[in-house]
């Protein structure tokens, strides 16, 4: 999946385990702490359960289908819909739909924008990246990174 060259001029591109992600808006840019980031996910695609301590995350859904779990409960949301994840409730989501998909992921606060930094590296091109079975090194890390940063990982990624 290769992101349009209109939404991404000027904006910071990440890897992000096999995702990309472009920074809209970084939270320092207004005083509310807003942080608006465009993910591109590819089929089967979900991050592990968790949770966030200090910020609500919302998501837009620009392309395809995704299968959330917040709070124990599951729901679908195709394009157009939104979803929200509250802080203090564990969530999580899988990509379902073949051609991948893309949101919008809204949040308050730097937590989560933090994190994609710490733990990205920058895309060499606006393409996914190479995919890559995350190692138990990686996934260590990754949990670590995610604690630091006011989000606990609880459980695994949507089977």
């Amino acid at each position: 999946m290769t992101m349009t060259p209109g939404t991404i001029t000027g904006k910071e591109l990440f890897w992000f385990n096999n995702t990309l992600v472009a920074i809209h808006i970084p939270s320092a840019a207004g005083e509310d702490g807003i942080c608006v980031v465009e993910h591109r996910m590819p089929y089967g695609d979900s991050p592990p359960l968790h949770v966030h301590r200090r910020e609500d995350e919302v998501f837009h859904v620009l392309e395809g289908r995704l299968r959330f779990q917040i709070g124990g409960h599951e729901r679908i949301a195709d394009a157009g819909e939104t979803v929200i994840a509250p802080k203090g409730l564990p969530h999580t989501f899988r990509v379902e739909s073949r051609e991948g998909a893309s949101t919008l992921t809204i949040t308050r606060g730097a937590d989560f924008e933090t994190l994609l930094r710490q733990a990205g590296r920058p895309a060499e091109q606006p393409e996914l990246p190479p995919q890559m079975e995350p190692t138990p090194e990686i996934i260590a890390t990754l949990v670590q990174l995610c604690a630091k940063n006011g989000i606990d990982v609880v459980g695994p990624p949507l089977a």
